[in-house]
């Protein structure tokens, strides 16, 4: 079974930088694509980022340019760079692997605020 947890959030002024990590346990993580997610309080969850296993690479159009996906499968983790932070930015972040087209797994999240 894969287990995922965030971190690497906190609190940053506007323009700063991050670097969020997803560490998974289980084997199969290295053949799965991972997902950043992001849900501000009243709003939506919505996609950040993903990377295939093959290191193909998406992105939302707020973020192309600032931030950055990658992983590093010997560690089994997965990375989420972040850069020019704006307070729109601020949610809870979290990763997210689909094992099955019916079961996908959620990270606890880690808070990113950014502030004026």
């Amino acid at each position: 079974q894969v287990q995922l947890v965030e971190s690497g959030g906190g609190l940053v002024q506007a323009g700063g930088s991050l670097r969020l990590s997803c560490a998974a346990s289980g084997s199969i993580f290295r053949i799965l694509p991972v997902g950043w997610y992001r849900q501000a309080p009243g709003k939506q969850r919505d996609l950040v980022a993903n990377i295939t296993s093959g290191g193909i690479t998406n992105y939302r159009d707020s973020v192309k340019g600032r931030f950055t996906i990658s992983r590093d499968n010997a560690k089994n983790t997965v990375y989420l760079q972040m850069n020019s932070l704006k307070p729109e930015d601020t949610a809870v972040y979290y990763c997210n692997v689909d094992l099955t087209t019916s079961r996908s797994l959620w990270g606890p999240g880690t808070q990113v605020t950014v502030s004026s």
